[in-house]
């Protein structure tokens, strides 16, 4: 090849690797690459080997998958303790996210108005969230401690505990000179909940300010002009336009509240009496790891996945029908 040949094949090669860097769709697969081989690995590989283990009678002695069977299953659904397992996870979702929507929007409302201090209030609500969930609840575990919580302290020099100890006539409170809090089975259940309040109540408000936030000045000023009081205003007007993003909240704490064992496990250990504030996550953990039985175990976290699902599936079909309207 000739030197005028080669200096001219040099820019073509050039321009066919600048093309090639500048590919939209090799960009595409090079960033998405990571995240794909994430979710295989960690996400859909597990998932798979969760099923093929509730469909069959492995055990951590005897790991093969001889054959598949639905009597994993059968056994399950007889358990009492599973029963009541899911029992609980249906309630403590239910009531803690009712009260999350309540006070996460008195909370958005509240954040999203001017007054002094406003960034240290925003901090302190937020603060819940940031922190390690586990390190959370421990902090709960000594609030709630039979001999040295400082609630106890508080009610105690307030001269509250013996009106409280009324409560003990219906079974609630067996006692009045200390709560008790994760000792009696009333209360251990509103302890969980509580701290499921409190653990998702900062993610909901933040989704929830986003939403206030994005109303368009506009359409406020119009509704003040026209002397539309606060309460019409937020159901004829706020409340339709922030539905979306109210679904999208629930959506997500529906989703972490009833697949958590955190708070569960930490507070309570499921008690007590044994397993009477347990959870299916939880449960699942007892049953597949610690007892060995990796079937049931699985089989247990399989019937969380229609639940959601259907959930999920309900919830952004009704956000979508608000959007379109």
């Amino acid at each position: 090849m000739t030197a005028p040949s080669i200096a001219q094949a040099k820019p073509v090669e050039q321009a066919s690797r600048a093309s090639w860097q500048d590919s939209e769709r090799v960009l595409g697969v090079a960033m998405l690459l990571p995240a794909g081989l994430y979710v295989i690995l960690l996400v859909d590989i597990p998932f798979i080997l969760a099923i093929l283990f509730a469909f069959s009678d492995v055990t951590v002695g005897d790991p093969a998958l001889d054959h598949f069977t639905l009597a994993t299953f059968q056994r399950v659904l007889s358990d009492p303790n599973f029963q009541r397992a899911l029992a609980n996870n249906i309630l403590f979702t239910l009531i803690s996210q009712g009260f999350m929507v309540v006070m996460a929007n008195i909370l958005a409302f509240a954040l999203t108005r001017n007054f002094r201090g406003k960034w240290l209030v925003r901090f302190l609500i937020l603060l819940p969230w940031a922190t390690p969930i586990a390190i959370g609840t421990v902090g709960w575990l000594w609030m709630f401690d039979s001999v040295y919580s400082p609630v106890d302290w508080i009610f105690r020099n307030l001269g509250l505990l013996k009106q409280i100890g009324v409560i003990g006539q219906v079974g609630l409170i067996k006692n009045t000179t200390n709560m008790y809090w994760l000792g009696e089975p009333g209360l251990a259940m509103f302890s969980v909940i509580l701290v499921q309040i409190w653990r998702m109540l900062p993610m909901s408000t933040v989704i929830i300010m986003a939403g206030l936030t994005s109303i368009s000045p506009d359409i406020r000023d119009a509704v003040q002009v026209d002397g539309v009081g606060w309460w019409r205003e937020w159901r004829e007007v706020t409340l339709p336009l922030l539905r979306p993003i109210l679904l999208v909240a629930l959506l997500f704490g529906i989703i972490f509240t009833f697949t958590d064992m955190t708070v569960v496990y930490v507070l309570t250990r499921g008690g007590p009496p044994p397993n009477t504030t347990q959870v299916l996550a939880s449960w699942a953990f007892i049953k597949g790891i610690q007892s060995g039985n990796l079937s049931e175990g699985a089989a247990t976290v399989m019937f969380m996945l229609p639940v959601l699902l259907g959930v999920a599936l309900i919830m952004l079909r009704i956000a979508r029908r608000s959007e379109v309207g």
